[in-house]
């Protein structure tokens, strides 16, 4: 689905790079994924590049499952602008949260006129509590 490739084998998931994943059948360069092609900017072409983000382990998109809550735009001095996301995961403790906001930055930064990135993932203890403050344990 663009960016990266997540693999399934027998004794766990493995992230693929994409620019070594032409070798899997039926993978499609960042270029040809919806959401990320080149283009004007504008919010909706940031909620598709959003929707160009899956969860490795369910085969939904970060915006359809819900999991993002926030999602800002500032204009910065360059002209360019800056992206800001705030999102949650499908489960507390899931061990792909990092992985999932990074490939998140790098879709948005695929977008013509993006030169800012930040996705914060709340589902982290230290970010939820200065987002939400509540305590990090």
């Amino acid at each position: 689905l663009g960016g990266s490739v997540t693999v399934r084998a027998a004794d766990g998931l493995y992230r693929i790079a994409g620019t070594d994943a032409g070798a899997i059948e039926g993978y499609l360069p960042a270029a040809e994924v919806p959401g990320v092609a080149a283009g004007e900017f504008s919010e909706a072409a940031v909620w598709e590049a959003l929707r160009a983000v899956f969860d490795p382990e369910i085969p939904v998109n970060i915006v359809d499952l819900g999991l993002v809550y926030d999602m800002g735009i500032e204009d910065l001095p360059s002209g360019n602008k800056k992206v800001f996301v705030k999102m949650t995961l499908t489960a507390p403790g899931c061990g792909m949260g990092a992985t999932i906001a990074g490939d998140a930055q790098q879709k948005l930064l695929m977008l013509d006129g993006v030169e800012e990135a930040s996705v914060v993932n709340a589902a982290d203890p230290k970010v939820r509590s200065v987002l939400f403050g509540q305590r990090a344990r």
